[in-house]
């Protein structure tokens, strides 16, 4: 029995979220998830700061898979730049360790997870939360990235990666209902 053990990053210019998963046989399990907060200083800093620890998660927990969130239009280009370069970051970190980078957009996660690429926060913790059986929702960014993980975990296959595939592939866009969520747990 194989198991896969996925990082995943949802990055940001003041906050980055991050989740840990393995999958063994099709069932996803929780390790760890978080927030990396970054300092209060320009942005050549906390870019710094977003490269050590995407680092230290990746020696500390071994994943075999990298996935992160893709950039999305931002009403505020600046914005839209931090989090690129925000995001850059974290995928050089993960190119330095011979990962292959999966990037999946938000809706997409959202879609895979809530069965809404419009949901919100809320609504994806609680999924998260329901999902991998945790005893209180996790904090928002880390709950991003757990939903990321998720979806990269409902995406793939024994023989490889199949972007569009899965367990939900088959039901086009029909939301999860909760029996759907009681029968994947």
């Amino acid at each position: 029995m194989l198991s896969t053990r996925i990082l995943a990053i949802d990055p940001g210019s003041r906050v980055t979220g991050f989740g840990v998963v393995d999958v063994l046989n099709g069932k996803t399990t929780y390790v760890t998830s978080g927030c990396i907060r970054l300092p209060d200083e320009e942005l050549s800093v906390r870019l710094k700061h977003i490269f050590n620890h995407v680092s230290d998660l990746l020696k500390e927990y071994q994943p075999d898979e990298f996935v992160i969130e893709e950039v999305f239009l931002a009403k505020n280009a600046n914005s839209a730049l931090k989090l690129g370069q925000a995001r850059g970051a974290a995928i050089v970190a993960a190119s330095l360790q011979e990962l292959v980078v999966h990037e999946y957009a938000a809706r997409r996660v959202k879609q895979s997870v809530v069965g809404n690429g419009n949901a919100d926060k809320t609504q994806v913790q609680m999924m998260v939360q329901l999902l991998l059986g945790l005893s209180s929702k996790p904090q928002a960014d880390a709950a991003d990235a757990l939903a990321i993980a998720l979806c990269h975990a409902n995406t793939r296959t024994s023989g490889g990666l199949e972007y569009g595939t899965g367990k939900r592939a088959g039901r086009s866009s029909k939301r999860w209902t909760e029996q759907d969520v009681r029968k994947a747990l």
